[in-house]
């Protein structure tokens, strides 16, 4: 029986682009090349090629999905953080061409994607608190007394809509610093997020189900360094924060997280391995949804990886359920 042919689809269009590449490299060094032809495929905007171990850039025919030498792809593993894999625009595309893939589907991914969008829906599941926040479209509607008819609380959090390693997220202190935070995030995205900062502990949780099983993992907190006030870019990627899993929290508080966690991953229709994050107040005893992450990091130090591990779950073991669950 041959093997199957995996596309490892890494890149994009955003700024998680070369953190997408990390990822899936990864992944690739991870997966089991005797069971399955693997193939690197980047996304770029110039082009998509096909990343060969020598260098070589094979030039993807996007009409098909197909490189010379392979007729048709058997699935694609999605690695992309951010524009086009996170956000449904692959999930559509494969979907016309009838691709299977590793990443919930094209609703499910474009919902999640846009914090915007998706924070009220999670709000009216009415299982866990959301922040205070307005969304803006554009410039014109990003004036001060706008915002301010709001009644958000300072400090705040300016952000992409749809984005994610908080690539151009600001925490604003002061009204002074509130415009300039708002242009910053319209270079990434063509809409903003503004919501009050809560105060607290980071915590995050994956969740993967596979065929038969559904796996709850181990929760981290986030602790950020060096003086990151929060779990910035520099902070995700550069060292400046302490990754604690299991974290340690009272137990109680771990269930809470993994129970709303699990809860979320079947109310949004998650497929594959997806990570939610959340701020726990201490203070009031309640916990607050940030976000749900559909195409996690997978790189050596990423989160969720660290997770399965702490579970007892290898990185290729990890990986080689995320394909038998596609396929």
């Amino acid at each position: 029986m041959s093997k199957p042919n995996i596309a490892l689809v890494m890149g994009g269009y955003s700024g998680e682009h070369d953190i997408s590449i990390l990822s899936g490299c990864q992944v690739y060094d991870s997966l089991d090349h005797q069971k399955y032809n693997i193939y690197k495929i980047v996304v770029d905007r110039q082009e998509w090629y096909h990343l060969t171990d020598d260098g070589q850039h094979i030039p993807v025919n996007r009409h098909n999905f197909t490189i010379p030498g392979v007729d048709r792809f058997q699935l694609a593993f999605i690695i992309i953080h951010g524009n086009p894999g996170e956000n449904g625009v692959l999930q559509g595309y494969f979907d016309t061409l009838g691709i299977p893939y590793t990443t919930s589907g094209y609703y499910t991914s474009a919902l999640t994607f846009h914090k915007g969008y998706c924070n009220p829906v999670v709000k009216s599941y009415g299982i866990v608190s959301v922040a205070p926040s307005v969304l803006i479209y554009d410039m014109s509607q990003a004036s001060l007394d706008k915002i301010a008819a709001a009644n958000l609380t300072y400090p705040l959090f300016v952000k992409p809509a749809a984005g994610g390693s908080s690539v151009a997220t600001t925490k604003v202190k002061q009204p002074t610093q509130l415009l300039p935070a708002i242009e910053q995030a319209f270079t990434e995205d063509s809409q903003v997020l503004i919501e009050e900062c809560i105060k607290g502990r980071e915590f995050d949780c994956g969740v993967f189900r596979t065929k038969t099983e559904k796996y709850i993992f181990p929760i981290t907190e986030i602790i950020p360094l060096g003086g990151h006030e929060f779990f910035d870019y520099q902070a995700k990627y550069q060292g400046f924060s302490n990754e604690v899993t299991p974290a340690q929290c009272p137990t109680a508080v771990s269930k809470h997280i993994q129970d709303i966690s699990s809860q979320l991953y079947d109310l949004l229709n998650c497929r594959g391995i997806v990570r939610f994050d959340y701020i726990y107040n201490d203070q009031q005893n309640q916990l607050y949804f940030l976000e749900v992450n559909t195409i996690p990091g997978q790189s050596a130090e990423s989160i969720v990886p660290k997770q399965a591990r702490a579970m007892g779950i290898s990185t290729s073991q990890l990986y080689q359920m995320i394909i038998d669950t596609s396929l």
